[in-house]
């Protein structure tokens, strides 16, 4: 299958062709009969410019300047300026000759001057040109679907990307240069060596450029020795894979612009499909992660035996166990699959795997229902890694939110060694707990302050008991009166006792807040903002949130 890149481009010269055109001749700018015509534009006003996109015939029986000619060359310059194709001047009522100024300044900017020596009518030259790019324009989208298809079709076999790249040489007639991030890079039709060099020297720090770009897919167009160079990422998940380049010796169109963009999301389809087949088999791998977290694993020599040569260098890195919880945000009523979990969550590894890479991380990943395990071994430990795995959480919940995929995460403490795993796991598990009490996204454990201390409180009821002494009337009197005094005495707190900044975060007025605080006072007792006691109160509330994650205060 070819595309014929001339048959969608109608020229100057090709009009000039049509029977309505049969009696007119051209006067001056022959040189630019190549130019291209995408639209028709009758103007008879001396002021036009805003009117005009460019590659417009323009028609006009010369009523706006008639034999003037410093009216003509205002008019023209106009022209000039918008990058029409030619203009068509009808003899006749206004003008009955051309002056030899006006054809030579055509000629100076190789505008085709085309004259209809007889009255001629626009409405039918119009009708005809317009009738005829539209048809074309048809043609062409249908030939893109068939391409398209195409593309589709080839990458379902084992050289799908060398299909692809030849279908798109053969069908815009440029140079193809595809550069994959690990691989060599083809070039369609082959090149020597000295100009493939040539190519991927002129490449190299535009490719690098344009990998750091999170827009898998803003394209870049340069220029090069008179030739347009397109540069179109190839990616997804906010990582680019590859880089596919068109080298034209002419202005690119729409429609090569659209082919390489098909050809480009059908190549993209194709690496995804292959790096999720081996993202399952990774995960198939690193089954033994759950194993370790959970000590079914306690000995050191089976972990060498399942990972290999990185056992001593991975043993020795720093490393956080991160809970990554995963909820796809769907219409009320719907469910999500166990298979569409499993799923889910393959794709999600995918490219929690390439954003922590990018960061020096190395992860080992494993799934457990709707949780990735994420333990991330920093390979830059010189580094501050909390601010990179911030940047790793941002980089994710970007891309995420495009695919309408809620995150909430949970950060385990710094840790070597992988016997030491489990500890880190059992921190990121309470972290994430938190998630409704604290409202937040990303919860790092050693972020978590009193929560931390709370947490190995066994028993329970103990907590109970010191909630119940020190906020039992707050909590009795907003269960009976259905006031919000308890959450006033957090935020008053939590505000170090600024009236105004309270009111402020609570969204009542300072009148409002005294009438709290007085109730607080007669409830708690008027040294409730003494040292040990408010200490007390502020612990009890962590409490109180541990034990009822689902009340908002």
């Amino acid at each position: 299958m070819t595309l014929l890149n001339q048959d969608y481009q109608l020229t100057v010269q090709e009009v000039l062709r049509r029977p309505s055109f049969k009696q007119a001749y051209v006067a001056a700018g022959e040189q630019g009969l190549q130019r291209l015509v995408r639209w028709v534009h009758i103007i008879e006003v001396i002021q036009f410019e805003q009117l005009l996109q460019g590659g417009e015939m323009i028609l006009t029986t010369g009523a706006a300047f008639k034999s003037d000619t410093e009216s003509f060359m205002i008019y023209l310059e106009q022209l000039i300026n918008n990058n029409v194709s030619c203009l068509c001047i009808e003899m006749g009522h206004y003008l009955s000759s051309i002056p030899q100024a006006w054809i030579h300044a055509a000629e100076t900017y190789n505008l085709p001057l085309i004259i209809f020596p007889q009255a001629v009518r626009f409405i039918d030259i119009t009708q005809d040109i317009h009738a005829h790019i539209i048809n074309q324009h048809h043609k062409a989208l249908q030939d893109l679907e068939k391409i398209s298809r195409e593309f589709h079709r080839m990458t379902l076999s084992s050289q799908g990307v060398s299909h692809v790249l030849g279908l798109l040489q053969s069908s815009t007639k440029a140079q193809v240069i595809y550069v994959p991030q690990d691989g060599q890079p083809k070039f369609i039709p082959q090149l020597g060596s000295r100009e493939s060099s040539k190519w991927l020297d002129f490449l190299d720090g535009r490719l690098v450029e344009s990998s750091n770009n999170r827009n898998t897919v803003s394209l870049s167009v340069l220029e090069e020795e008179g030739q347009t160079v397109i540069i179109q990422p190839v990616g997804a998940m906010g990582k680019t894979w590859a880089h596919l380049i068109l080298v034209l010796n002419r202005k690119p169109q729409e429609y090569e612009y659209l082919i390489l963009d098909s050809a480009s999301l059908s190549i993209a389809q194709d690496l995804l499909r292959k790096r999720y087949i081996e993202e399952r088999k990774l995960y198939s791998q690193t089954l033994w992660v759950d194993d370790l977290l959970h000590l079914r694993i306690r000995d050191e020599e089976q972990i060498k035996v399942l990972i290999g040569n990185e056992f001593k260098q991975l043993n020795e890195l720093p490393y956080h166990v991160i809970l990554i919880e995963f909820e796809h945000e769907q219409a009320e009523g719907q469910t999500t699959m166990v298979d569409g979990i499993e799923s889910l969550g393959i794709h999600l590894s995918l490219a929690v795997r390439s954003v922590f890479e990018q960061h020096t991380f190395h992860p080992l990943i494993t799934l457990k229902n709707n949780r990735l395990v994420v333990v991330a071994f920093d390979k830059a430990p010189k580094r501050p890694s909390k601010d990179r795995l911030q940047q790793v959480f941002q980089s994710l919940g970007l891309t995420k939110a495009e695919e309408e995929i809620r995150l909430t995460i949970g950060v385990g403490q710094r840790n070597r060694s992988f016997m030491q795993a489990h500890l880190s796991y059992q921190e990121a598990l309470q972290a994430i707990s938190l998630a409704p009490t604290l409202q937040g996204k990303v919860l790092f454990f050693d972020e978590l302050g009193v929560f931390q201390l709370l947490f190995h409180i066994a028993d329970k009821q103990i907590l109970h008991s010191f909630v119940r002494t020190y906020l039992g009337p707050i909590i009795d009197h907003d269960q009976m009166k259905g006031s919000e005094l308890l959450r006033t005495l957090k935020v008053y707190l939590d505000s170090d006792g600024s009236k105004q900044i309270a009111a402020q975060q609570l969204f009542i007025v300072r009148q409002s807040l005294y009438y709290r605080l007085e109730k607080m006072e007669e409830l708690l007792g008027a040294d409730y903002m003494l040292p040990e006691k408010r200490l007390a109160l502020q612990v009890g509330i962590r409490a109180y949130q541990l034990l009822n994650p689902e009340i908002k205060l």
